[in-house]
Parts: structure tokens; C-alpha cells; sequence
């Protein structure tokens, strides 16, 4: 017998169940993105290695699916969205008014350990606004990050913003005369503080020329009022402060952030990041080698993390499952009562799908009882039964259990009617 074929380590399998799921998230971050005024942009899933070696040095190559093709250039599969964009906005910054606001939702892919939340393959938005300093830009990407949220349904009880800025750290790093060439270990230090056993920490600070008291001293500083007043007025104007906390343990361990950081932190499991951003002045340069200087700051958030979070939170996984019992289920399911008449019960069909509702019927001949058992599996929100009455049929509300008998001239009204009215109480709360 044939060895049976697995699909490999850290990829998915995407049944329509798991479509459905991933595609109310994909229609959460597109909405929220419009009313935002983010236009949708996406490049290439494979790019010159040398793209990420720019952004984030040698090391990488080990995060990477690269390869050598057949025209000899190394190239690799994207494992995040920004140097792309970064690309893009390089060669045609000339041809865009500043700032650009721009969003994209994409495949992307790493070569790590799977774990829980953790896979090779993954979505994510990616939400940027390249072309202004300001602080009003990272207010508006924070408030952005709060508003994707709050539209799958969490609430300042599910989660909150942790707020830092990297330019805080560098008074503390003045202060304590760490030379420059110390910074970014000592910044890759202070990410894994939360993690970290304080003895390593302590050792490794000691070695930079600093203490983990002296950086304990310095988180717990004031430093609202000379860092962050900006970001936090335009937030409290917005009515979303609620949302947001100052805590300098965030400086997230991506070297090319240079202000503003932030993560997006669940509140009931165990305080992990499930989504994060911050600003990247100096990302363009590197990549442009010097000859283009955007200022930059954006947002990014994976399917996987922030589907296990729906699931795992009543509110939003309410909201998820009354979305795909309203949405993701048919319109009308076509019960042919009497197989003489079928060809008229075909011409309905059609009719209906002309009109733009989501219509099945039974391709064979089966009983009127297997039929309905059908149009439960596929979660139909209306029947229609085309029987010997016929021009006479009887639409059935199949989710507030009432039906009414009316003229076939009239079905696109009345299934529209049905569909367009509320469910009460809700399917799921």
C-alpha cells in the first residue's frame, strides 16, 4: 500500500469551514481599512533574499524558505510584507501625494518551530502610513489597531494596548553612557525581560554597563508628560484611551524601529501579543541604499493568533458565528415537492440567482425529507417549495420557524424580506 501523503510540518489545510472563518477576518480588516482610507496593495510572494538581508541582516537566512532558481538568483519566499512595501514605495514615491495610506492582506511564510499560534504559512494585514513624522500618524495607526479589535467584537476587558517609544530608551541609554554600537543588544535585551530569567538578564546587562535595577528604576518613571502626551491626547479626544498603557517593557524585537512601539495584548491569556506596530523612519533608506528618506509608521496582525483569540472569547466568537450563520449559509434552498415539476422549479432557480441570492437545490431526485435535511446542513435561511400548486409555493423561514404562501411573481420580494430581517434573539450570544 502507498505511503499516505501528509501535508507538510507548520502548513494548513483550509476546509470551507476554515474558509469561512479566515474570510470574516479578511472582511473585519478590509472594512475597518476603508474607513480609514487605507487603500489595498499587494507584491510579489517571492522576492530577492538580498530584500530581508537589507532589513534585517544575515541572520535571517535562517527564518527563510530560499532558494537558488533556475536563473541562478537567490530568491525567497516573503516572510513579512513591510521591505516589499518599502520596495514599492521607494521606486514610485514621485508618483503618490504623501502620506500614503496604504494596506495589504497576504500570504507569508517562515521557517520556524510550529507551535501553538505559531505556523510557517500565515495571513496578516499589513496597515502603513509612509510620508509623515508626526505623532499624529501613530495615533492613528494605534487607533486603527483598537478599532480592528473592537470591530470582531473585544472590548477594553479582552485587551490593551501597551505603549512605548524607543527614543525613551535612549535618554536611559545616555544616561548611562551605553555606546552606540551597545544599543541594540541592549534594546533586544529589554524585549526579553518578560521572558527572561533575571540572573541572565542581570548578566547581560552587566556586561552592557548597566544594571537590571537601574533599568527597573527607569520603567517605573513618569514619562508620560515628555514622551507620550501627543499620542495620548488625540487618543483620549477619539474615546480610546481606555485602551492604551504606557509600559517601556514593549520596544518589540525588530531592529528597525526607530519611536513609537506598540502591541496589542491579550488581557485573559497569559498577556501575549497578538498583534503590533510602531514607527520605522529609517527603513526606506536602508532599502533605497540612502537615495529615498520616507518617515514610516504601520500595524501588522496574523490570522492565526487572532483567530484562536475569537474562539476563545464569548463576545467575539458570538459575533463570529452569528456572521457566518447570516452570511456564510445559503439564501434559499429549492425543495422540488413534485418532480413534474422540475423544469419549472429549475427556471426559479435561476431567476433567484439572477436576482443575486445564494440558491441550491437537490441535483437528483430525492425525498422531500432529505431535502430539508440538506438545506439544514447548508444553514439555509429560506426554503421554497415548488409543488403541484405551483404557481403557488410555500416559503419557510427556516430560522424563526414561520412560512407563508405566496405567487411565484413574488418570490424575489418575499426571500428578500426574510433575509433582510433581523434575527431575535441573535442565533449565538
Amino acid at each position: 500500500m502507498a505511503e499516505k501523503i501528509q501535508r507538510l510540518p507548520g502548513f494548513r489545510d483550509f476546509f470551507p469551514e476554515d474558509c469561512a472563518v479566515r474570510n470574516y477576518i479578511f472582511s473585519k480588516w478590509r472594512d475597518v481599512s476603508a474607513i480609514y482610507g487605507f487603500h489595498e496593495y499587494d507584491g510579489p510572494i517571492l522576492e530577492p533574499t538580498e530584500l530581508y538581508k537589507k532589513k534585517s541582516g544575515d541572520e535571517i537566512l535562517t527564518q527563510l524558505f530560499h532558494f537558488e532558481d533556475r536563473g541562478e538568483r537567490s530568491v525567497a519566499m516573503r516572510p513579512e510584507l513591510t521591505p516589499t512595501l518599502a520596495r514599492m514605495a521607494v521606486a514610485r514615491q514621485r508618483d503618490y501625494k504623501k502620506p500614503l495610506r496604504w494596506y495589504g492582506i497576504g500570504q507569508f511564510f517562515r521557517y520556524e518551530k510550529p507551535q501553538k499560534g505559531r505556523t510557517r504559512e500565515f495571513y496578516q494585514l499589513n496597515t502603513d502610513i509612509l510620508g509623515e513624522k508626526s505623532k499624529e500618524a501613530d495615533a492613528e495607526i494605534i487607533s486603527f489597531a483598537i478599532d480592528i479589535m473592537r470591530s470582531m467584537g473585544f472590548t477594553n476587558n479582552d485587551f490593551v494596548i501597551r505603549l512605548s517609544d524607543r527614543e525613551v530608551w535612549l535618554d536611559f541609554l545616555n544616561s548611562e553612557s551605553i555606546s552606540e554600537d551597545s544599543q541594540e543588544s541592549f534594546l533586544q535585551t529589554i524585549d526579553k525581560l518578560e521572558r527572561q530569567n533575571p540572573e541572565k538578564t542581570q548578566k547581560d546587562l552587566q556586561t552592557l554597563g548597566t544594571s537590571l535595577e537601574s533599568v527597573n528604576n527607569f520603567i517605573n518613571t513618569n514619562h508620560e508628560k515628555s514622551h507620550f502626551h501627543n499620542i495620548l491626547d488625540n487618543l483620549k479626544a477619539r474615546g480610546l484611551s481606555d485602551f492604551v498603557k504606557i509600559d517601556l517593557n514593549v520596544v518589540r524585537g525588530l531592529a528597525y524601529y526607530t519611536g513609537t512601539v506598540f502591541e496589542v495584548f491579550d488581557t485573559k491569556k497569559n498577556m501575549r501579543a497578538v498583534a503590533g506596530g510602531g514607527r520605522y523612519d529609517k527603513l526606506c533608506s536602508v532599502i533605497s541604499d540612502g537615495a529615498t528618506d520616507i518617515p514610516a509608521c504601520g500595524f501588522a496582525m496574523g490570522d492565526v493568533v487572532i483567530s484562536d483569540l475569537i474562539k476563545s472569547t464569548k463576545a467575539a466568537n458570538s459575533k463570529l458565528l452569528n456572521h457566518l450563520a447570516v452570511n456564510d449559509c445559503a439564501d434559499v434552498y429549492l425543495v422540488i415537492a413534485d418532480e413534474n415539476k422540475r423544469t419549472e422549479a429549475i427556471k426559479t432557480l435561476q431567476e433567484l440567482r439572477n436576482s443575486g441570492f445564494k440558491t441550491v437545490h437537490s441535483l437528483a431526485q430525492v425525498k422531500v425529507a432529505k431535502q430539508f435535511s440538506s438545506a439544514e446542513n447548508l444553514k439555509a435561511r429560506t426554503a421554497i417549495i415548488i409543488g403541484r400548486e405551483f404557481p403557488e409555493v410555500t416559503v419557510k423561514d427556516l430560522f424563526n420557524k414561520t412560512e407563508q404562501v405566496v405567487n411565484i411573481d413574488d418570490i424575489s420580494k418575499t426571500v428578500e424580506t426574510i433575509i433582510k430581517s433581523p434575527l431575535d434573539p441573535p442565533l449565538f450570544s
